[in-house]
Formats: structure tokens, sequence, C-alpha cells
């Protein structure tokens, strides 16, 4: 796809856009709680990704964690700005719950990213046991796959997710600031 996209071929791009415009838009719509701003975070990805199709380095994870990460960045760095500007017109609130918000909306964007990123079979216990309400025993026998195992993808998840209050999001490759 990157080798594709690296020569210009739009096809990719669309393709790329197909199975990626629904998490783009639910991750940056979970962090800025407004439709039409996730509207544009989609368009600047896809457009970041068009124009920088060798931004992604596949020894870094899937190009799903990296599209997940761009739309995460850039929907928390859109958040800090609205609500920084908003402060200064209003001057409603104050910078400690401007910091507070944002913080809140980075470790909810770090867990949808630690969500969507973490192998399937590690995200599908976490769904059946958080959404359906399964038990490890239910897991493991929707899953089947014993006990055990089901005990540990489920520990695993929640540690992986633990991870999200106290390992923000990375800047981007090189500390060069913003990506988009």
């Amino acid at each position: 796809m990157q080798q594709r996209l690296a020569r210009g071929e739009a096809a990719a791009l669309g393709e790329l856009y197909d199975r990626f415009a629904s998490l783009v838009h639910s991750l940056a719509h979970r962090v800025l709680d407004d439709d039409r701003a996730a509207d544009q975070i989609t368009r600047e990805v896809f457009g970041y990704i068009w124009e920088n199709p060798d931004a992604y380095d596949p020894r870094q994870g899937s190009m799903r964690s990296w599209v997940a990460r761009l739309t995460q960045r850039e929907a928390v760095q859109r958040l800090r700005q609205t609500e920084t500007t908003a402060y200064a017109e209003t001057g409603v609130g104050s910078a400690e719950e401007l910091e507070a918000k944002v913080h809140r909306a980075g470790v909810a964007a770090r867990a949808d990213y630690i969500a969507t990123s973490m192998p399937a079979p590690l995200r599908k216990a976490l769904e059946l046991a958080y959404f359906q309400r399964r038990d490890y025993r239910q897991t493991a026998a929707d899953l089947s796959i014993t006990h055990e195992e089901a005990r540990r993808r489920l520990r695993l998840g929640l540690q992986l997710l633990a991870t999200a209050e106290t390992r923000p999001l990375d800047g981007p490759p090189g500390g060069h600031g913003r990506i988009l």
C-alpha cells in the first residue's frame, strides 16, 4: 500500500480511505465531540497520508495503528487550539480546567489508540468482557480457548489499557512538532 501511495496511485488512497475512514472519524469524534471537526480531521489525515506516504514506517507498527496515531495527535492538538481560543475569547474557565480537559481527551485518545492497535485476539477478548459483559469463562467459551488463555488475554489487554493514563501520546517521529 505504501509503495502504491508513493507512486501516486489514487486508487491506493481510495482503498486506504475505505479501510480506515470510519476509524479516523470515530477517533476524532471521540476526542472533539463534533462531527464537523471530525470530518475536517479525517480530510487532513488522509491529505497528510497522500502527501507523505513515506512517513509510515512498518517497523513501528501496522498501518492501522499509524493512521490511528496520526488521528489522535491531530485531534488532541485541535482540541487544545479550540479550547485555548475559546478561553482567550470568553475568559470563562481557567488554564487548569483547559489542561484537565485536554488531558482527559488525550487519555481517551491513547486508550482508543491502544485498543485499535492491540492484536485482534486481545481486542476481541476485551470486547466480549466489556461490551457483552462476559466473564473469563464465557469469553473462553465464545473464543474457543482455554480459561487460562482467556484470563491471560484479558489481563494483558487491561494492562495495556492501563498505560493510557500514565503514558501520553508521543509526538511525531523525530520530534518535529505537528505532523499534519
